[in-house]
């Protein structure tokens, strides 16, 4: 086994740690915001509103959703990797798992400190996956997809996207709240923060694309 394959397995392993941790993580945030139930994140709004309307459990909603949304790529030609599919699956059964042993908080104290540490848990989360450069998830990839294909910046297809999904979501009954704007504002910087806590070393890092064709600096949660 040659010098070069030998590095590249530890850090293949680690690669693939950081994903599925960050996947598991961000399932299990999402599930802390609903628990507190001051709003949630903006796809979260759509698919507790989907959940609330079908009666199915909010993590089969997401996988689903997610996998509807990662046909939209067919279109815009957007190619998925190893992080796109397991985004779509392990979120969704993560967020179910975590609802299943976490209570719901009583009081607003209990409640603003479980939306907050959902809040950051999201951010590490982000971090966590998006460092693992696996491809960006089904929502992400959507982002930036219509990103290329508009020529409209990042900032405007993602605004316009989430503001979509938020208002559907909530004429579906979805919880929009002081969680909500607190994860807009917040979640930026955090992910930012972790991406950087959390980068993997690698000879081309700073120039390298995420599998699946979109430059690490574009993605955002999602």
């Amino acid at each position: 086994m040659s010098d070069i394959t030998a590095r590249r397995r530890p850090r293949l392993a680690r690669r693939l740690a950081h994903l599925y941790a960050g996947l598991a993580l961000y399932g299990a945030s999402s599930a802390l915001l609903v628990r507190a139930g001051l709003g949630l994140e903006p796809w979260g709004v759509l698919h507790q509103g989907l959940a609330e309307r079908t009666g199915v459990s909010i993590g089969v909603v997401s996988i689903v959703v997610g996998a509807v949304v990662l046909l939209l790529w067919i279109p815009l030609r957007q190619r998925p990797g190893l992080g796109t599919v397991s985004n779509v699956f392990v979120v969704g059964l993560a967020m179910d798992a975590a609802l299943a042993v976490v209570p719901d908080a009583h009081g607003l104290a209990a409640r603003a400190g479980l939306m907050t540490a959902g809040i950051v848990l999201n951010g590490a989360a982000t971090g966590l996956y998006i460092s693992a450069r696996f491809g960006p998830g089904p929502r992400d990839g959507l982002m930036t997809g219509l990103n290329r294909l508009t020529g409209r910046s990042i900032r405007l297809v993602r605004t316009a996207i989430e503001v979509a999904v938020v208002v559907t979501g909530f004429l579906l009954g979805g919880s929009l709240g002081a969680g909500t704007v607190l994860y807009a504002l917040a979640i930026g910087p955090l992910a930012q923060y972790f991406l950087r806590l959390f980068d993997l070393p690698a000879p081309d890092a700073r120039t390298a694309p995420v599998a699946g064709g979109t430059p690490r600096e574009a993605i955002l949660p999602r």
